[in-house]
This record gives structure tokens, C-alpha cells and sequence, in this order.
């Protein structure tokens, strides 16, 4: 086991003081995201499960399912209202933006970013947990969002 001595001579003294004092098995559980909705939903588990991440092995090849399953399932552009605000997102919650497109492969490694059309720019990536489609959207369009949001509700990382 590994002591608080030995990661913080490694670079971690700008960390917060409470999370230096712990040893560095505990630091993934710290980094790991809380679940927001704990129910499961047995159809979208299996969804996501058998169609999405079916052969995934580890978090790059879960993320590129989940690239591909988004950019096949979800019909552009369709118009879409931030839910929520992040330091990363110039939106505000309700704001209404049009989705233009998935972004590219590679600003999704980790999480699942869209292209909208922001002020003059054509395009501008935000995560897609920040959006819900309008109601009159496409039906798989609204399912495949869903899928994601219950994703990272779920905790569930890439």
C-alpha cells in the first residue's frame, strides 16, 4: 500500500488538504461519479447492454459504442434546451440550441460531446447531458438522449 507521502511527492500537493491525507487507494472511489437515480431500468440496461456496449472491452471501445450509437441513432439537426450549466458550456439553463451534429470522434473519449450553432460560429461542442431534445423531436432521437442521460445518472464513467 502505497502512503499519502509518496503521491504527494509525486505532484499532488495542490490538492485540497482532506483529500492528501488519504492513501491512493481510496482515490479512484473519490474521482468516481455518485449516482444520480439508482432505479434501474431493465429495457435500457438491456439497450444499452446488447446494442451499445455489446463487445466493449474497457472504456475506449465503450466510448466509441456509445460515438457510434449516437451518431447513427440520433437525426440532425433537431433543436434542444440546456437542462443544466457547467464551467466547460457557455449555456444557461434553458437556453434553446440547435444540434447540429456529433463532434469529432476524438473530443469524445470520455464523454459524449455535440456540435450546436453558436452565435456566429458554426459550431461549438457541448455534452450532450446538458441537452434534451424539444418534445417535438424524432422518437430515437429522444431514446438515444435518454439512453445517455440515464447513463451518467446511473454513475457509470468511460
Amino acid at each position: 500500500m502505497l502512503h499519502t507521502r509518496h503521491w504527494m511527492d509525486c505532484g499532488a500537493r495542490r490538492l485540497n488538504p482532506r483529500v492528501q491525507k488519504r492513501n491512493l487507494q481510496t482515490l479512484p472511489i473519490l474521482m468516481r461519479k455518485k449516482p444520480v437515480n439508482t432505479k434501474k431500468n431493465p429495457e435500457r440496461e438491456n439497450r444499452i447492454t446488447e446494442e451499445i456496449i455489446v463487445d466493449a472491452n474497457g472504456p475506449e471501445e465503450q466510448a466509441m459504442g456509445w460515438y457510434y450509437y449516437l451518431k447513427d441513432t440520433l437525426y440532425f439537426p433537431f433543436t434542444a434546451t440546456c437542462i443544466a450549466e457547467r464551467a466547460i458550456s457557455p449555456l444557461r439553463k434553458g437556453d434553446e440550441v440547435e444540434v447540429l451534429n456529433m463532434a469529432p470522434e476524438e473530443e469524445c473519449q470520455h464523454e459524449m460531446f455535440v456540435m450546436i450553432r453558436w452565435e456566429i460560429r458554426q459550431g461549438l461542442a457541448v455534452p450532450l447531458s446538458l441537452l434534451r431534445p424539444i418534445t417535438d423531436s424524432d422518437e430515437d432521437t429522444i431514446e438515444a438522449v435518454e439512453d445517455w442521460h440515464y447513463w451518467i445518472d446511473q454513475g457509470y464513467v468511460l
